[in-house]
């Protein structure tokens, strides 16, 4: 009898102790909630990898963050001397080119909406919203699948957030298109919790050696050979109506035309000057993050700069995500 009742103890001192090594993932939630919600910012260092396009993309991405509204996020092509700095600050959100020398200026809540999966509080934001997430873990990481948030999320709807358990911080994000291929996988180099810059580190001005090198306004600058790009997707019931080249003594413009189930029309043509603009452009509509390029969209028409090309696509009849499925497919390519 003593025998069997030591074995039944033993039994329930293993199950409660197994019990206790188990977090639940609402257990994890509120840790991460109160490391990363609740910080007064933050830096990173992070690299992307895109794989949306015909081959892979490499980039570099910093994040300064100071609560409660301030962001300076710069993504640099690996390899190329092609960079985007998106800031926000007291007086509005705004996109620095200096490959172009431009400065375009918004009036948007951005990144309140449109969620940025190498912005940490984008992630906690992710987490909690999907009431549906799930999360598994293995010997150094939890991993949550939830759905993402961004303005690709027909194309790509699921991610997954990797979490160190040693320090509670992300350490790789994976974004998945419907057939839970990945697309788009984040890897954080470093994070650094708890920091705090002056609002002067915010401001929206081009880089000083940029300005330098470019005193003169629409100094020549070496760009790509200008290629007509297409849509590389496949959407059934859209053709291609018309393909127009226009062309004068300053410009050529190629005019794609579109139709079918979806209607839409991609104007592009090549940047040839490159110059200083002392006082930001104002950009109607809200930032659009491609991933390779941060554009404008509205809700008719979304424009970015790309391999040495400037786009405007307009619409009457799709979506703000139709669009940039669109935008986002656009390759330099002789067929159509």
């Amino acid at each position: 009898m003593r025998n069997r009742l030591f074995a039944g103890l033993v039994i329930l001192l293993v199950v409660f102790l197994s019990a206790c090594g188990t977090e639940s993932k609402e257990d994890v939630l509120k840790k991460l909630s109160s490391k990363w919600v609740e910080t007064k910012g933050y830096e990173l260092d992070a690299k992307m990898e895109i794989s949306t396009g015909s081959e892979p993309r490499l980039y570099e991405v910093s994040v300064w963050h100071t609560k409660p509204e301030f962001y300076r996020v710069k993504v640099s092509q690996t390899g190329e001397d092609v960079s985007q700095t998106i800031v926000r600050n007291k007086e509005g959100v705004f996109v620095i080119t200096p490959t172009l020398g431009k400065t375009y200026k918004f009036q948007s809540d951005w990144p309140e909406k449109n969620s940025q999966a190498y912005l940490i509080g984008s992630l906690a934001k992710d987490i909690k919203a999907d009431k549906e997430s799930v999360m598994t873990e293995n010997k150094n990481s939890y991993i949550f699948e939830t759905k993402t948030r961004n303005s690709h999320q027909k194309m790509l709807p699921t991610q997954q957030i990797y979490i160190s358990k040693k320090t509670l911080l992300p350490t790789k994000v994976s974004i998945l298109n419907d057939q839970k291929e990945q697309q788009i996988l984040i890897t954080f180099d470093k994070i650094t919790l708890g920091t705090s810059r002056n609002a002067t580190d915010y401001k929206a001005d081009m880089p000083a050696e940029e300005t330098t090198e470019n005193e003169t306004a629409g100094a020549e600058v070496e760009l790509p050979v200008f290629q007509t790009h297409y849509p590389s997707l496949q959407w059934e019931g859209v053709d291609m109506l018309e393909e127009k080249v226009i062309k004068d003594d300053t410009q050529e413009r190629v005019i794609l035309t579109y139709g079918g189930n979806k209607d839409f029309t991609i104007i592009q043509s090549p940047i040839t000057k490159k110059s200083v603009d002392l006082v930001p452009v104002f950009a109607p509509g809200d930032p659009a993050d491609l991933g390779f390029a941060i554009g404008a969209i509205t809700d008719q028409s979304i424009s970015w700069e790309q391999d040495g090309v400037q786009f405007f696509l307009a619409s009457n009849s799709m979506s703000r995500e139709e669009m940039m499925t669109v935008a986002s497919s656009m390759t330099a390519s002789d067929l159509k």
